[in-house]
């Protein structure tokens, strides 16, 4: 089986926002955003479903044999002292061209661990088995992932938190300056944020078609 590079183009940007309520807002009626360490459960763009085809060759909508889709995607996170425990639980259904005689279809998916948007630090795969009674033509199960990531790693550095944090007065030089702004403050959020992302193992061909339909 081969098996499909990931890339980064594919992964959208996931924003953050801190939950509302009372301490939603600072002592200076600044809104105050809660940066959550635990690795956000997505899947990428193209990789949610697949269409296998038969004969494997055709591209024809009457050769379409099986089509399969990733849905309900729910993330939850444990949170160590030395690591952060990611899961990520989802549904896999499958709809059948013939309902004819019963039948198991297995398909692959993939759980990656990624870096700031693009660097991807772990892989594993694995297999969901679709089983279809005699006559049915739609059949779904569950599966799911875990990933560990390093506390260390999901952690700002002190001197970043403070920047980030520092209190500006009306009149300052930098007050209407998004801390964000400075590439170097940027660039150390970018690299403590984590994603767990989840999707179907697709062959090129599979990918450009879910590209290109």
């Amino acid at each position: 089986m081969r098996h499909t590079k990931l890339v980064p183009a594919l992964f959208a940007a996931l924003v953050l926002a801190g939950c509302g309520g009372d301490d939603m807002f600072d002592e200076t009626g600044g809104i105050r955003v809660t940066r959550s360490a635990c690795p956000a459960v997505a899947v990428p763009a193209y990789t949610g479903d697949v269409t296998l085809f038969d004969p494997p060759a055709s591209r024809d909508a009457s050769a379409i044999d099986v089509v399969a889709t990733i849905t309900n995607v729910q993330g939850a996170c444990s949170e160590g002292t030395e690591a952060m425990t990611a899961n990520a639980n989802f549904e896999v259904t499958a709809r059948r061209n013939s309902g004819v005689g019963a039948r198991q279809v297995v398909i692959p998916y993939f759980a990656t661990v990624v870096r700031g948007g693009s660097k991807i630090v772990s892989k594993q795969i694995g297999q969901v088995a679709l089983n279809f009674a005699d006559g049915e033509i739609r059949a779904s199960t569950r599966a799911s992932a875990t990933a560990n990531v390093d506390r260390s790693a999901v952690t700002l550095p002190e001197e970043t938190v403070k920047r980030i944090n520092r209190k500006r007065k009306p009149g300052d030089a930098d007050a209407s300056i998004d801390p964000l702004a400075d590439p170097a403050i940027r660039a150390a959020v970018s690299n403590a944020n984590f994603e767990l992302l989840v999707g179907f193992q697709l062959t090129q061909e599979q990918l450009a078609y879910n590209a290109t339909r």
